[in-house]
């Protein structure tokens, strides 16, 4: 199964990238899918549209666009429940030990990587980055 996570602006300028690939690598996740993109305003509002009527919609958009992001396709058993384990609560203060979140995120709103929150919509985040990726 295919989910997808995004290694956010914050992680990216802080040169965590290859730290938050290797431990996603150890959790037994296999990179199928990765493009360094810079988000514009349009293509962010469309990814996050699930989001807008929330007051967090407007800094989110803003913070994706601040910066280079990197949108990977990652496929393991349980992809989706087992993403969110390794990189751990939104609040990294909230986080657990050594989740991604816990050791590389500065901030509740600067939490360094983004993950599908289920199977469908890993489904449409996998085909918003990668449109001619396989099936999920």
């Amino acid at each position: 199964m295919l989910t997808l996570a995004i290694i956010k602006p914050d992680a990216l300028a802080a040169g965590r990238a290859g730290k938050i690939l290797s431990r996603l690598e150890e959790a037994g996740f296999t990179l199928r899918a990765a493009r360094l993109v810079r988000l514009g305003t349009a293509d962010a509002e469309a990814f996050y549209e699930v989001h807008r009527a929330r007051p967090f919609f407007r800094p989110l958009v803003s913070f994706m666009t601040s910066g280079p992001c990197l949108p990977m396709a990652l496929e393991r058993e349980d992809a989706v429940r087992a993403l969110r384990e390794v990189i751990g609560a939104t609040d990294p203060k909230e986080a657990a030990p050594g989740t991604v979140r816990a050791l590389y995120a500065e901030s509740k709103e600067r939490n360094a990587i983004h993950a599908s929150d289920s199977e469908e919509n890993a489904k449409r985040e996998v085909a918003f980055f990668f449109p001619d990726s396989a099936p999920v």
